[in-house]
């Protein structure tokens, strides 16, 4: 044996037999935070499969179901108001081919009277209530309902917008910034950094990379929720690519790298919440939970509620 592999040997396997022995046991090096909320079940634009998506009324049927997070988006109008919709492009939500920001709030047309549940393919949902809403409706209409507030672009006024309106509600450590991308999150923080935010896309590719190295029980984890895909719904209710192939080949390499249960153990003992979407079967809730996911997010809240009440969780 080599000099080199003399002591490179031992010192690998010592590194490998602490990383381990952090991983299963993370509060010996970090101490979390109790979280202000347990995300178990999580209302995708407020129940998109129950009611139309993104109304007062969704809002209020996840509540109705005791939802503990009601997941939401949200576009800046012409003249300056917060409004709760998923699309720039009111399109697909009313047949009006225009942008939210190219019309003021009372000019926004209503919602159409049906729209496809996007994880539900085939699937559409209906309500009486078509009107858009202005997030600080919704802050006084659930003033202790926890938020996941989702930004899609670097829009500077919409994110001072509303990181203006979670402090004017007091409400900075119930709502949830929430981006897929750094550069949007970055700005997010700075405008309200006592919000808890989650893991953008790069920042969680970032974080499976630091699993598999070993590394993970010994970086800081500033963010408190992980709200990732669940790989078994690719290719069922969930469509990423066009291409069938590259969706079967995503859904099993990204299987075989996120679904864990040491990963997602370990997240969870360092305060940070990991919740799975976008699950309408009772099959996937199966899955998500017994890999110890904190919860599931869904368009169809009663239908979660009724599972979590069967199998005794809150």
């Amino acid at each position: 044996m080599s000099p080199l592999l003399y002591y490179a040997v031992p010192a690998l396997g010592s590194y490998v037999m602490l990383s381990i022995f952090f991983l299963r046991r993370p509060r010996l090096l970090h101490t979390p935070c109790a979280p202000a909320f347990c995300a178990r079940l999580v209302a995708h634009r407020g129940g998109s499969g129950e009611k139309l998506e993104n109304t007062m009324e969704a809002m209020e049927n996840a509540v109705a179901q005791r939802a503990n997070l009601l997941e939401l988006d949200c576009q800046l109008t012409q003249d300056g108001v917060v409004v709760v919709s998923h699309d720039d492009n009111l399109s697909r939500q009313s047949g009006v081919n225009k942008d939210v920001g190219s019309l003021d709030f009372e000019e926004l047309p209503l919602y159409k009277e049906e729209l496809e549940v996007y994880f539900s393919p085939g699937h559409f949902a209906h309500g009486s209530d078509r009107h858009m809403v202005r997030l600080e409706d919704m802050f006084q209409r659930f003033p202790r309902m926890p938020m996941s507030v989702e930004v899609k672009e670097k829009n500077d006024k919409l994110i001072q917008e509303i990181a203006s309106l979670v402090r004017r509600f007091d409400r900075s450590e119930i709502t949830i910034w929430a981006s897929e991308k750094n550069s949007v999150m970055k700005k997010c923080k700075a405008a309200n950094p006592e919000m808890p935010h989650s893991f953008t896309i790069s920042r969680g590719i970032w974080l499976i990379l630091l699993y598999y190295l070993g590394l993970l029980p010994f970086i800081p984890i500033p963010e408190k929720f992980l709200m990732c895909f669940l790989p078994t719904i690719i290719n069922r209710t969930y469509f990423p690519f066009s291409c069938s192939g590259l969706n079967q080949l995503v859904a099993s390499v990204t299987k075989r790298l996120i679904m864990r249960k040491t990963l997602i153990q370990h997240l969870e003992q360092r305060g940070v919440q990991v919740v799975f979407w976008c699950l309408n079967e009772e099959s996937d809730f199966e899955v998500a939970y017994s890999l110890g996911a904190s919860g599931v997010m869904t368009d169809y809240p009663t239908a979660l509620r009724r599972y979590l009440d069967n199998h005794g969780a809150s």
